[in-house]
């Protein structure tokens, strides 16, 4: 074991090396606050330390500084008032869901009257609104109503937390005596016009709540003992749009489009129709962080296989993130950011390794254990951090995911193939093809749930959850200082 092994593989991911300052920057903002002043100050003069020293150490403190100050600059500000009651104008823009009692939103505000004045005032606020039962709540449409915005305050401390990182202003409860006025708006997003798409399809509701999920990241319509069942048995990744679902449609383009290099210049043609369909359904789930850096990822790794480039993998996700971060620092607290970046790390550190490691002459034996390995990896390098945050350690996901990724494929790709081309005759063979593959994903998620032993109520703590990760980082970098065997090729 050399030092020196592990120098020469960091040399060729300098994003990792500008990654882990920058992240640590945004991190110690969390816990204190510096003058901008003193930032921009230690800024410019670690910067021109390490242009004339070339020193590490005054690059790194300048990647600190540069995180630290980009996270104070871009806190989210609430640019609405809370427990005032006054006059709103908002817009719906989620598709509301419907329980018991109550249906509830995202929305926007968009303006509010200052009730001392009487003035309108511009906004940007996202909220949840909440609707009594006799009030409907529709997709698009924009209110004028009174009510009071009021800070979140139930649930855990970690989800108000979450919240208010993703840009809440708080909550907003309405009825059909607060409302003034209501109007449709004609403009639809992109998100929801996928979502309505997927409407068509004739499927029973369970099964389309979960195709909505899985190929438009709406899971509005997901039953709460459905949920359940999806978290008991470790599936629960497969609800939300990831890197999962875009590394699907990423492979599947790829291989409709084996044709395209045959004609006159369609390698590129193929590479910009590829990275293109891959950015178009990451747009039509509405943009979440994990998707982002999965679409960050395949752009990368397409353009070096249009360039014939050499693609490092932990470089591109270290690219990504930083990218990432840099747009918006509050996303590092984000627990979907947290645990698809938790999950990549895993496969591309150990998950690819063991891949090769265990190859033999058979192709079919080994794309079933590149699965096992690629979901027991991902599963291992976020279990101590689901069971932190959701109090569950998922025993029987280890078994169970390689059959349930590849039933899932068929999901995305069939509501991702649809949103793209809505052919009105073709709708029942989507329908059956994409409707059933949910329910197999659904009653898998079931009778694993339901297994005694299946899953394990444990919540671990915050110092053993960052020694834990501590371990594995050790552990990765013992690994990356073991020298490569060299091979010395026969000449004949």
């Amino acid at each position: 074991m050399k030092i020196t092994c592990l120098l020469d593989r960091l040399d060729r991911m300098p994003m990792v090396k500008l990654l882990a300052p920058f992240a640590a920057g945004i991190a110690l903002a969390g816990t204190y606050e510096l003058p901008l002043w003193f930032l921009a100050g230690a800024f410019v003069c670690t910067g021109v330390v390490a242009l004339l020293l070339r020193s590490g150490a005054a690059a790194a403190a300048m990647l600190l500084t540069a995180g630290f100050a980009a996270a104070q600059l871009r806190t989210p500000e609430v640019s609405v008032p809370r427990e005032v009651y006054t006059l709103y104008e908002i817009v719906v823009e989620g598709f509301p869901v419907e329980r018991a009692r109550y249906s509830s939103a995202d929305a926007v505000v968009t303006a509010w009257r200052n009730p001392a004045d009487g003035h309108w005032n511009a906004s940007d606020a996202r909220i949840r609104l909440y609707a009594d039962s006799l009030t409907e709540l529709r997709a698009g449409e924009r209110i004028r109503c009174r009510g009071t915005v009021r800070p979140f305050r139930g649930g855990a401390e970690s989800y108000r937390r979450l919240m208010e990182r993703r840009g809440y202003a708080g909550t907003l409860w309405i009825g059909e005596r607060a409302i003034l006025d209501r109007k449709m708006l004609h403009a639809a997003n992109l998100h929801r016009r996928a979502v309505e798409r997927l409407e068509r399809l004739p499927m029973k509701p369970e099964a389309r709540a979960v195709v909505e999920a899985m190929a438009a990241g709406e899971r509005r319509g997901i039953p709460a003992d459905l949920r359940t069942a999806y978290s008991r048995s470790g599936l629960s990744h497969l609800l939300a749009v990831s890197g999962l679902h875009t590394g699907i449609v990423f492979v599947v383009i790829n291989v409709l489009l084996w044709w395209l290099p045959l004609l006159r210049r369609g390698h590129l043609l193929k590479n910009i129709l590829a990275a293109a369909a891959v950015w178009l359904f990451v747009a039509a789930a509405g943009f979440p962080p994990s998707a982002v850096r999965a679409a960050v990822m395949c752009t990368l790794l397409q353009t070096a296989l249009a360039s014939a480039s050499e693609y490092v993998g932990m470089n591109a996700l270290a690219t990504a993130a930083f990218g990432m971060l840099l747009w918006n620092p509050n996303w590092i607290g984000d627990i979907s950011f947290q645990l698809s970046f938790l999950a990549v790390a895993g496969i591309l550190v150990w998950g690819v390794p063991l891949c090769r490691r265990c190859r033999t002459r058979r192709r079919w034996l080994n794309a079933v254990i590149d699965a096992y390995l690629i979901g027991l990896t991902a599963t291992l390098a976020t279990a101590p951090l689901v069971s932190h945050v959701f109090g569950v350690v998922p025993l029987a996901g280890l078994l169970i995911n390689p059959a349930a990724i590849l039933i899932a494929g068929v999901v995305v790709f069939g509501g991702a193939l649809w949103m793209l081309l809505p052919v009105g005759w073709l709708a029942p063979l989507f329908g059956v093809v994409t409707g059933k593959a949910a329910e197999a994903v659904n009653l898998l998620a079931r009778t694993t749930a339901s297994l005694p032993g299946g899953a394990a109520d444990w919540t671990l703590g915050t110092t053993p959850t960052l020694l834990v990760y501590l371990f594995f980082l050790a552990a990765t970098l013992a690994a990356g200082c073991r020298e490569p065997k060299k091979s010395l090729p026969l000449r004949l």
